[in-house]
């Protein structure tokens, strides 16, 4: 692991190597960001005091009150900033290090800084790629002989969701209502969910598009992928129920989706490539794909009741994903349809073999029969009002470590 004169501990997952991406509110103006450990890199104030060398275009982006133009600029443009942080802040380069002055401008605490939605998200999908989380659902609420549908094994199913209600970490996420079918009802009935869940998800951000027809094919898609996030899909699970048929979710998903501020370059997180799973029955070409497409990230998820303690609920990882982003990409613009610079892609809900892998409540609890001991005492079957639910991931592999932060919201009351 390289080293550098900004300390921190090896465990925190902000190395050199990682150099991830934000954008932060600091002293009442906006500019793009970086982390080394718990230190916030004021990315704007590095360029302006000469110590990252780039043009005026650049510099003006950074600036800027999300990543869209930056990310616009193209991967060389990122991987010559990603270098340069890398170099100044190396343990042997004094440069910046021996200047307190330049330095208190430059280098914050967490606490100096609000830290805002990442990038501006034009249109977002999400996908259902977890082999695993198809089967649950499937053995659930249709045939456990027949889970998963016909579609299931030949193309990445996704939906377009809400773009608008996609919101940074921190912020709280209010009860939604609507449309409730009771078992025991003949008509439906107007209220809050009772039955609110998370989807512990992963992201990609397009950093390059196309034109409308266009197709990008798996090969090209990572050129047009910029980074990764931790991803937060709730889901109103009764809403959903009732409404999803025939055209799939709306309300009980639109209400709100959860992001980290950090989006993750690929280039960080290329050394924790691995295989894809063997995809039978074979795939049309299309989707057909070379190399080593899926990420190995370990993810969590805990629930921490108001006043309370963190009760771990969820242990998965990445990797479990059948379907993965250069097949998703490619697949939704086979019609020709076209990406813009911001616009999101999630994975759909990751979960493993194993029940403690489970990536909802819906899962974890088998459709609340049976509930998760909480650390004070309590019981969930799915999350109650005043909860914040975390989400954290990390990659880890030969004592390198590339954390995609954290993504806690708290749950509030329905209005």
């Amino acid at each position: 692991m390289k080293q550098s004169w900004i300390e921190h501990a090896a465990t925190s997952g902000f190395p050199l190597e990682n150099i991830p991406f934000g954008v932060a509110r600091i002293r009442e103006c906006t500019a793009v960001v970086t982390r080394i450990g718990d230190t916030i890199i004021d990315l704007q104030a590095l360029a302006q005091h000469g110590y990252l060398n780039v043009n005026a275009d650049v510099r003006e982006t950074l600036s800027h009150d999300s990543l869209n133009s930056f990310m616009e600029l193209g991967k060389e443009v990122m991987r010559d900033v990603r270098a340069q942080v890398a170099k100044i802040f190396a343990a042997e380069n004094g440069k910046l290090r021996d200047h307190a002055e330049h330095r208190a401008h430059i280098c914050m605490t967490e606490a100096d800084v609000t830290m805002l939605m990442p990038v501006r998200v034009g249109d977002y999908t999400d996908f259902y790629s977890s082999r695993q989380h198809a089967t649950n659902v499937g053995k659930m609420f249709r045939d456990p002989a027949n889970a998963l549908l016909p579609n299931w094994l030949h193309l990445p199913v996704g939906y377009h969701g809400r773009a608008s209600s996609i919101v940074v970490s921190g912020t709280p996420i209010r009860r939604p209502k609507g449309q409730l079918m009771p078992a025991d009802a003949d008509a439906p009935v107007y209220g809050a969910s009772r039955l609110l869940d998370f989807e512990l998800e992963m992201a990609f951000v397009i950093g390059k598009g196309n034109s409308l027809g266009e197709q990008i094919t798996t090969g090209a898609a990572e050129d047009h992928i910029f980074g990764l996030s931790l991803f937060n899909d709730w889901s109103a699970r009764d809403i959903q129920k009732w409404e999803y048929v025939p055209l799939g979710p709306f309300l009980g998903k639109s209400f709100a989706s959860s992001i980290s501020p950090w989006i993750v370059t690929l280039d960080a997180l290329d050394p924790f490539r691995l295989d894809g799973p063997v995809q039978e029955p074979k795939v049309l070409p299309y989707l057909e794909y070379e190399g080593e497409k899926r990420f190995d990230i370990e993810l969590e998820v805990l629930i921490q009741p108001r006043g309370g303690e963190e009760t771990l609920v969820c242990r998965s990882n990445y990797k479990n994903m059948y379907w993965n982003m250069a097949q998703q990409l490619a697949h939704h613009t086979v019609n020709g349809c076209n990406m813009n610079v911001g616009d999101m892609c999630a994975s759909g809900t990751i979960s493993g073999d194993e029940e403690g892998s489970y990536g909802s409540m819906l899962e974890i609890t088998w459709r609340g029969t049976k509930p998760v001991a909480m650390s004070d005492g309590t019981e969930r079957k799915f999350i109650n009002d005043g909860d914040t639910v975390i989400m954290r991931g990390v990659a880890q592999k030969d004592g390198l470590r590339i954390s995609l932060g954290e993504v806690r919201s708290e749950v509030l009351p329905a209005l």
